[in-house]
């Protein structure tokens, strides 16, 4: 990039560095995002598998050709936690596959995460446009696929402890050539998977959405020329690149560090794995070092240095510089360091991928901690920390397989306050941005009715603004299931407050097995009973208490149900912005009527008091200020 900012480019200067005026190149930048949003919502609608067509579990994004870098100058409103990986892992594709072997209709696959990131469930497809003959760009796509072979129907297992249990992992090679199927790729994996028809549904479906974003990229240049639209790419990577160092120079220059918690793998709950990282900030640039991170993990909770590239990308733009566009060129400015064979940068074959999004949710959590102090103000506060996942199969009638992965477990959570105003309490975590399934559509294909899904008192972190409320689910199980969990955050708060904020509260994981007579009529406060499965329960109520004794989900590597069952999340709670005390006491007393915040937790947290019965009688509640101006009077003396 030119040293010249942008702003000071005349008008010939800027058509001479990008090969177009300025305003073709913001139209062309509308438009590249424009064709992800057009091909994302087209595959939304006419995807099969209910992980692509209720979840939202895929990412596109636009690329150079290699001549220009292979830039990334746009990416899809979709799982974020693809598109950082995808910066890198189109050209990791490519240059392997061969550019000189490419040709006009062209799909080219891979799934192995020490390749492209994320996991093998994660297919990156990759359409490689040509114009005038010329390679001008690439469509690409990473979408979940229901199931690619391995040990566990789905794959979703935080016990496998060698890359074969994954399932099939397929290097660069041709999906389509020359707009027809290579027969011998698409028989290599339909031989190896489970439910191959959806699967295949699934990838015709992919391909048509590939097919029109090619149609679209190739109108634009028809349109504006090669060199133009080549040019418009580059100069949106370079003004993101200009954002991000000008968000970094709002900084002070200083280090500061993070840490978060792994709480153990699924071999046993003898060790524990810490992600740390040190940041450094020098003018516009920024160092994240995360030396000093566990070692890699014994079981499938490993992240590659893809995935942590991805999270680093993702907490700078979510905490610095949110409302510009999430390209390659927000890297430029930043510096990643990652000590091979970690948890945060695996190795095979021991350093198995596949629960990524553990390590690096913890990574997140670490750089908001370690930003923010120099944020001050700006500060976020954490959120519900992981994807808390709940993985279950069986078969249906005793015969064909069926499999349940992110509808019964804690997938939507809180997110944390910040200086504009409370956490919102029913959200993915903050790096997914995908949707939350309805409950209709889990009931409709999988064996379980979901029982109660409401949140949880006092579990938000407080302060003037407060975090997201805890989310509680309760699912009974109508079929023999054998279930994979996902719960290794539960031992530290996720939701961590900042600027005077406190911490929200931990949550856990409970059972209730198959009763002989009826399923348990389980209230909101009823934890008798119960198998304490994961997380910080008492002892003998198997209530939740953040200083109880932690409980090992990974002592059942497989917890097997019958028909009757009740499995019961509670995600962690937000954390809150700025001291609670400051709160408006009528926000507080509205929230005691809403049911966030107990009359307990209004005077213990707040220093407000709340006279009335908000369980029978809410709208009876009364705002007693002169009681509150006490209490509040006597803490600041």
């Amino acid at each position: 990039m030119n040293s010249s900012r942008l702003r000071e480019l005349d008008d010939a200067a800027f058509r001479d560095r990008y090969h177009c005026g300025r305003f073709d190149a913001t139209v062309l930048a509308n438009r590249f995002a424009f064709i992800l949003e057009h091909f994302c919502s087209k595959l939304l609608a006419c995807a099969f598998s209910p992980v692509l067509r209720d979840f939202y579990d895929f990412a596109a994004t636009i690329t150079g050709p290699g001549e220009i870098g292979y830039p990334t100058p746009a990416v899809s409103r979709s799982f974020m936690m693809f598109t950082g990986t995808m910066t890198e892992s189109v050209r990791n594709t490519i240059e392997e596959y061969g550019v000189d072997r490419l040709a006009p209709g062209d799909v080219i696959i891979a799934n192995d995460p020490y390749r492209t990131g994320t996991h093998v469930n994660d297919m990156l497809f990759i359409r490689p446009v040509f114009h005038g003959g010329a390679l001008s760009g690439f469509i690409n796509l990473k979408a979940h696929q229901l199931d690619m072979g391995g040990s566990v129907p789905g794959g979703f297992s935080t016990t496998k402890t060698s890359v074969f249990e994954n399932g099939i992992v397929l290097s660069p090679r041709a999906l389509m050539r020359g707009n027809q199927p290579v027969d011998e790729t698409w028989t290599l994996i339909f031989d190896n998977v489970r439910f191959g028809m959806l699967l295949r549904r699934d990838m015709q479906t992919m391909i048509a959405c590939l097919d029109l974003g090619e149609r679209l990229l190739l109108e634009s240049m028809d349109r504006y020329g090669r060199a133009s639209v080549l040019g418009a790419m580059r100069y949106v990577c370079d003004a993101d690149a200009e954002r991000m160092a000008d968000a970094l120079s709002s900084l002070p220059d200083g280090d500061w560090t993070g840490a978060a918690l792994l709480d153990c793998d699924g071999i046993d709950d003898s060790e524990e794995y810490p992600v740390r990282c040190t940041i450094r900030k020098r003018g516009t640039r920024i160092e994240v070092d995360m030396s000093g991170t566990a070692r890699q993990a014994r079981t499938s909770i490993n992240g590659t240095y893809l995935d942590t590239k991805t999270m680093v990308g993702i907490a700078l733009k979510f905490l610095l510089d949110p409302d510009g566009a999430f390209t390659s060129g927000c890297y430029r400015p930043v510096d990643i360091v990652i000590p091979d064979g970690g948890i945060l940068s695996a190795l095979p074959p021991e350093g198995v991928v596949f629960a990524y999004g553990e390590s690096t949710n913890a990574l997140l959590t670490a750089m908001f901690q370690a930003l923010a102090a120099p944020l001050g103000a700006r500060a976020v506060g954490g959120d519900t920390g992981a994807p808390n996942l709940h993985s279950a199969h069986g078969l249906d009638g005793g015969s064909s397989p069926w499999v349940s992965i992110g509808v019964a477990g804690g997938e939507n959570g809180p997110w944390g306050a910040t200086s504009a105003g409370d956490g919102d309490s029913f959200s993915i975590f903050l790096a997914a941005n995908t949707l939350a399934r309805s409950v209709e559509a889990a009931e409709a294909e999988s064996p379980l009715v979901v029982m109660r899904l409401e949140h949880v008192r006092d579990s938000a972190g407080p302060g003037q603004h407060r975090g997201g409320a805890a989310v509680l689910k309760d699912s009974l199980w109508l079929a023999p299931a054998a279930h994979n969990l996902f719960t290794l955050r539960f031992k530290q708060p996720t939701g961590i407050g900042v600027y005077g904020g406190r911490d929200g509260m931990t949550g856990g994981v409970w059972l209730w097995p198959a009763s002989p007579d009826k399923p348990p009529q389980l209230g909101l406060h009823d934890w008798a009973g119960s198998v304490a499965v994961s997380g910080r329960m008492d002892r003998r109520t198997h209530a939740p208490d953040p200083d109880a004794p932690w409980n090992y989900f990974g002592r059942e590597k497989v917890w097997r149900t019958e028909p009757g069952a009740t499995f019961r999340y509670v995600t962690n709670g937000g954390g809150g912005w700025g001291d609670p005390w400051r709160r408006d006491p009528a926000r507080v007393m509205r929230d005691v009527c809403d049911g966030y915040i107990s009359i307990e937790g209004a005077a213990r947290d707040y220093g407000v008091v709340v006279r009335g019965d908000p369980e029978f009688d809410p709208e009876g509640l009364v705002l007693d200020r002169e009681a509150t101006d006490a209490l509040r009077a006597n803490k600041a003396r």
